[in-house]
């Protein structure tokens, strides 16, 4: 695989593991407008419930039972100040083998990272087995699109430029999110409903995809299923088997030597895409460990996120 670099990306690296990146104007940050100051990636997000009472389902009143959605802005006092543009919004499912969440290094620091583009980010904290199956999950997913589209205006967003983001089993949930979508029921009586859960692109970093296939995860399959799922239902949750002309553009990126979720995953479904005729690119670098997240110090699979910048302007996603 050939890759490109700019010289402009490993200043970038030492400055996110330094924390000075929002100090000093950069080339990725030239779409900050020049009078506003540049969010401090410290800050706490706002944190809001994916539903306004009791989430569809809960089995209970605790933490772990109440989904939400944690905001990112890429602009101190944005949104709602009118003075910004609109930008694209990319929301994030942290990995975990669908039984715990890695926030951190597969959530708020992708976030920072996105921000650093003039990007919006949200982190879902999305329900998880074993107390959880399917299709509590992928429900959560898809509210976490609909409230954002929905609340675009409110946000300071572009409704047709929202994309999902997942790393492992946060990826396998972005691609179940991109084959599994309506476009909202226009008859409901929650507003977020009625908006399609449909997004507009997706970035899947070392995805689990397959669950019938020899190189599935058998954990993320556990804690997602149970113990004995149908055979319909394992295939109507490998992403490989269920993309059409209609999935969006997607962004893949694995390793040959993970071997907790093998790169045949993401093989898999970079294929399914590019049969379909879905724009797709996929990178598969040759030696990185499986949940490295940015990994911005490694010279090898470091360069993951400058690529994914790369791709991110071909599809005129940052703002100008």
């Amino acid at each position: 695989m050939k890759t490109t670099s700019l010289v402009a990306i490993p200043l970038v690296s030492i400055l996110l593991l330094t924390g000075l990146l929002f100090a000093i104007p950069l080339t990725v940050r030239q779409t900050t407008p020049p009078a506003q100051e540049t969010q401090d990636p410290s800050a706490e997000p706002v944190t809001m419930p994916l539903w306004a009472g009791k989430a569809p389902g809960a089995l209970g009143d605790a933490d772990s039972d109440k989904p939400t959605l944690a905001l990112y802005a890429p602009w101190t006092g944005h949104p709602p100040n009118p003075g910004y543009p609109p930008t694209p919004a990319v929301i994030v499912f942290p990995g975990g083998s669908y039984g715990f969440l890695a926030s951190n290094h597969e959530g708020r620091q992708m976030a920072n990272f996105l921000n650093a583009m003039g990007i919006t980010a949200f982190v879902v904290k999305y329900r998880l087995g074993p107390r959880y199956h399917h299709p509590v999950e992928l429900g959560d997913a898809q509210r976490a699109i609909r409230m954002v589209r929905s609340r675009a205006k409110e946000f300071g967003l572009l409704p047709d430029k929202i994309g999902v983001l997942g790393f492992s089993a946060g990826g396998h949930l972005a691609s179940t999110t991109e084959t599994h979508f309506d476009s909202g029921n226009p008859q409901a009586p929650d507003p977020i409903d009625r908006v399609s859960c449909r997004p507009d692109f997706a970035i899947l970093a070392y995805p689990v995809i397959s669950l019938v296939a020899e190189y599935t995860h058998p954990l993320s399959r556990r804690n997602l299923l149970g113990d004995s799922p149908s055979p319909a239902l394992l295939k109507e949750l490998s992403g490989e088997l269920n993309v059409t002309a209609q999935t969006p553009p997607t962004f893949l990126f694995s390793s040959s030597t993970d071997t907790v979720v093998p790169p045949e995953n993401s093989v898999a479904f970079y294929l399914a895409l590019h049969k379909a005729g879905v724009p797709a690119e996929l990178h598969i670098f040759e030696n990185a460990q499986h949940g490295v997240g940015l990994d911005l110090a490694d010279p090898s699979v470091g360069e993951w996120g400058t690529l994914l910048i790369h791709w991110l302007r071909q599809r005129n996603l940052p703002p100008h």
